[in-house]
């Protein structure tokens, strides 16, 4: 390995260099990215086509995630569409948002996933080398707990893009769900160098804590779960691994508050029992040996907490 001298006398090896120029490469073109898409959504067109839908579309994404954003989203992409109907983009797009939408409106889950799948094999078949056709089909494979098929999909993602940072974070869920939790945090910790400002970061700093608890590492989960919850990050299951990992720290009014905010973000049931909880697929996924980490941290946690059994 070539090493040279820095000028404060230390050496610097040659592959560290690199590895540092395409990092910040990366990082800016992230950025860049995000403003451009943006900006190009925003300029007015009088006769728009499927590419400003599409990218009307991206721009829409950049905002919280909430059934208005997935529904203004899938319409503009179903334009795209409609417009060009052989649009790889248009369809692994169109295809990863339905996948997406299927945790907020539960009453259309299967009718997305599978539409979403339909839309990733077609995008695929026209273009294998498209990598976020990839990351779409490893979404939906994800979702039906087919984690060592998705695994390859991400890979292939970011073999094509390095700098797909949501494809490290899908494969960073399947190797947790498959029980390779110490692969999980490197994978986060580079889409989370590469896109600090990401408008989802919320979501990297919950699969950060998520690992923290299961390996027992409570104190480094509580500060990551608020780093998310500071990250407005909505949504309820952030909130009741929170409620989780106080209550196993012994902070217990805490942890109610935070429980109590799971329910109301969630508005129904779900977070009223460890029996209705565990009745929900994407409570505690995974191999045996992640389900009992589940069982022995989150679950623990929650009955601490003062969520009843039944």
């Amino acid at each position: 390995m070539v090493q040279t001298t820095g000028s404060a006398g230390y050496a610097i090896r040659t592959g560290d260099l690199f590895a540092l120029q395409n990092e910040i490469t990366s990082r800016l073109a992230n950025a860049l990215g995000v403003e451009l898409i943006a900006a190009e959504a925003a300029r007015p067109t009088e006769h728009p086509d499927a590419l400003d839908y599409i990218l009307r579309g991206r721009a829409v994404l950049l905002k919280p995630r909430t059934r208005d954003t997935h529904r203004e989203a899938i319409d503009l992409y179903e334009r795209a569409l409609a417009l060009d109907p052989q649009s790889v983009e248009a369809q692994s797009r169109l295809a990863a948002v339905l996948e997406n939408r299927r945790q907020l409106i539960a009453d259309s889950a299967a009718v997305d996933l599978a539409r979403a799948n339909r839309l990733a094999d077609q995008a695929l078949a026209a273009s294998p080398r498209y990598a976020f056709a990839h990351y779409a089909k490893g979404q939906v494979l994800r979702v039906q707990n087919r984690w060592e098929e998705a695994v390859p999909e991400y890979e292939a993602a970011l073999a094509l893009n390095r700098n797909l940072v949501y494809a490290l974070i899908g494969l960073g869920w399947c190797k947790l769900y498959a029980g390779s939790i110490g692969e999980v945090t490197p994978l986060v910790g580079q889409a989370i160098r590469l896109s600090p400002r990401d408008p989802l970061i919320g979501h990297f700093y919950y699969l950060i804590g998520t690992v923290h608890l299961l390996q027992s590492h409570i104190d480094e989960a509580i500060v990551w779960f608020e780093k998310a919850r500071s990250a407005r990050l909505s949504l309820p299951f952030p909130r009741s691994r929170l409620a989780s990992a106080y209550a196993l720290r012994g902070e217990t009014e805490r942890a109610a508050a935070e429980l109590a905010e799971a329910r109301r973000l969630e508005g129904g049931d779900l977070f009223s029992s460890i029996a209705h909880l565990k009745a929900y697929p994407g409570a505690w996924l995974g191999v045996p040996k992640t389900r009992a980490l589940y069982e022995t941290t989150y679950f623990a946690g929650l009955r601490k907490a003062g969520m009843p059994e039944e």
